[in-house]
């Protein structure tokens, strides 16, 4: 299980340094300056639940249903949270401002990053490291 959070978070990592690049050198002038600060949002939460990410695979064995409960929140968190944010700021460039499934996506991406934060509380309640 280690192994895999770790190459899921190695994946995330580079994916949030690409997405940050180009939303700072790619999009300047595109979108406007709201889309921005929301593509920004959607890169500080993919970055913030990487590193996540990165410390579950810190249990030294990820055994816990709790750890893997947290990696499956936490990885669709990015998906659903970010991913959602990134395509809202994008709407305009990508065509797709008539989909209106994308903004509700969002506050569920939140609430998995919530279930993924109390299950490291309750993975870290039960070590008895």
């Amino acid at each position: 299980m280690n192994k895999q959070i770790i190459l899921t978070a190695a994946f995330f990592g580079l994916l949030a340094v690409i997405l940050g690049a180009f939303g700072a050198h790619g999009l300047e002038g595109k979108i406007s300056d709201k889309q921005l600060e929301t593509w920004g949002t959607a890169n500080q939460y993919h970055f913030y639940h990487t590193l996540a990410l990165l410390f579950l695979s810190t249990f030294s064995r990820a055994k816990s249903q709790s750890i893997k409960v947290s990696y499956i929140m936490f990885t669709l968190g990015i998906f659903l949270f970010s991913g959602s944010l990134y395509l809202l700021s994008t709407r305009n460039l990508l065509g797709i401002e008539n989909i209106s499934i994308i903004g509700p996506v969002t506050p569920l991406g939140g609430l998995c990053f919530m279930v993924g934060w109390i299950a490291l509380f309750v993975a870290a309640m039960k070590n008895r490291a």
